[in-house]
């Protein structure tokens, strides 16, 4: 089965988030199993430097509207999952984030740049194809290649069957009127069936309306967004498609997330040697400048400083956690105002609790094995990543129960199959009590030794979900 898996970043060398990691992982997964994959992705500045050998395989050319002639470039991931790059250097050749300006607002000609992605991507399912290899599915990610389902309905002729994956609800893609011209598509797309949403053209909604499969990715998310509590104006049209929507939840890579072989750690560790976990903590604290103190728990996040992370929940609980006492260390980067409230903290309990804003790989890691505790009190969390680098690395997870934290995390409660804290309201109140419990906890080192071995024996491989979504192709 010939499959085209179109993403707007790709792990390691452009992501924002979790879209990155799953594409950056999934294609291999899903190769293994015996599918003919292929990953097609934009031609950032990073891709061409890592590729400065992709070569010229096709330009697709009269793609409609404003849609410029791209060149598509073909070279080969490490992995042997073969890529195939959008190069189009007035939409593309931009640094930084894929999606922001310099001045952190959304570029203005979103709407062409991942309206060429999708449109390219469904020439690839298309007759118009003139490359000898021609895709049977396109799964879409997000709204970035939502209109990719749009192109394939509204085209002429055979074409590919479509997959949309719901990585998070909350970015949709929306633009104005004009750019249904712009983008190529025909006036009757302009419908509530079709790609019109409010007024707004919506790459989010095309995509749900029109694909012939939806996944998010988790079952949790799967049944929350279908709620009008949490569907964010989407949940009438998911239930009306709820007999093609399914969740399917994310795996990790677990050769990059491997306590016994991570080339960050100060020391490596697994399951039976849990003892040399304490050395990471010792030298994640001597490193953030933290006090030196093994009878203190590390509480520790990696995370966007955003409100949908709750990191203004933990920010309220904060100096009542440090007089547990604890310790409090946090990497991650959002609003300017979480960002300095949270910088203002460290500054006036210094040893105590650190935050670096910004992002660094190799201290994402050593977080993961040094600290006790890893803290995720989301509002929402379609998936989440971190919970389950934290239960491999043997640091149970505090998370709030909403979707893929709570069909990741088992409550310590469950003393057969607990392997962390789960809490129910998105309150400070409600997280401050889960804290208390798992400080507790960490205090009896018989039941937390318990909790963290159950952790790390929980399968987080893709291997599950790539045969979930083999079925799911052979029935699209």
């Amino acid at each position: 089965m010939k499959v085209l898996f179109a993403t707007s970043e790709l792990s390691p060398w452009v992501k924002t988030g979790g879209l990155g990691e799953v594409a950056g992982t999934l294609p291999a997964a899903l190769r293994a199993l015996g599918l003919d994959v292929r990953v097609l992705v934009p031609a950032y500045p990073e891709m061409l430097r890592s590729f400065p050998h992709a070569e010229e395989i096709a330009r697709p050319h009269g793609l409609g509207g404003l849609l410029p002639t791209p060149t598509l470039r073909q070279a080969l991931a490490p992995d042997g999952t073969p890529l195939l790059l959008v190069d189009y250097p007035p939409y593309f050749n931009r640094p930084g984030n894929p999606y922001l300006g310099p001045e952190g607002r959304d570029w203005l000609d979103n709407h062409l740049r991942f309206g060429l992605l999708s449109r390219v991507a469904a020439w690839l399912g298309s007759d118009a194809n003139t490359l000898a290899w021609q895709a049977e599915i396109i799964h879409c990610n997000d709204w970035q290649t939502g209109l990719a389902p749009a192109y394939l309905r509204y085209l002429p002729g055979p074409r590919a069957k479509s997959l949309f994956t719901l990585h998070n609800l909350a970015f949709q893609g929306l633009f104005d009127h004009a750019s249904l011209f712009e983008l190529g598509l025909p006036d009757g797309a302009w419908h509530l069936d079709g790609v019109e949403y409010y007024g707004f053209l919506s790459f989010l909604k095309a995509g749900l309306q029109l694909a012939d499969a939806i996944t998010t990715v988790s079952p949790s998310y799967a049944r929350e967004i279908q709620t009008d509590a949490e569907g964010m104006g989407l949940a009438g049209l998911l239930r009306h498609r709820s007999e093609r929507l399914s969740g399917i939840l994310n795996g990790i890579d677990t050769q990059a997330w491997n306590p016994a072989t991570d080339p960050h750690l100060f020391r490596n560790y697994s399951a039976r040697n849990l003892d040399a976990k304490a050395d990471n903590k010792t030298g994640l604290q001597r490193q953030l400048g933290l006090q030196q103190r093994t009878d203190l728990p590390l509480l520790a996040v990696v995370s966007r400083l955003t409100e949908q992370k709750g990191l203004d929940l933990l920010l309220e609980v904060a100096p009542q956690v440090l007089k547990l006492p604890a310790q409090l260390a946090v990497l991650g980067t959002g609003t300017l105002a979480l960002e300095q409230a949270w910088a203002a903290l460290a500054q006036r309990h210094g040893g105590q609790c650190t935050v670096t804003v910004g992002f660094n790989e190799e201290l994402a890691h050593r977080i993961e094995a040094g600290a006790d505790i890893f803290v995720m009190p989301s509002r929402f969390e379609p998936c989440g990543l971190n919970q389950m680098y934290s239960l491999r690395y043997g640091t149970p997870p505090v998370v709030r129960a909403t979707g893929g934290l709570a069909d990741t995390v088992i409550d310590a409660a469950d003393q057969k199959h607990g392997n962390g804290f789960v809490f129910g309201p998105a309150t400070a109140d409600a997280l401050l009590q889960a804290l208390q419990r798992a400080t507790a906890a960490w205090r009896d080192p018989v039941r937390w030794r318990a909790l963290q071995k159950r952790g790390m024996a929980r399968d987080s491989s893709w291997a599950e979900a790539a045969r979930q979504y083999v079925a799911l192709y052979q029935r699209v």
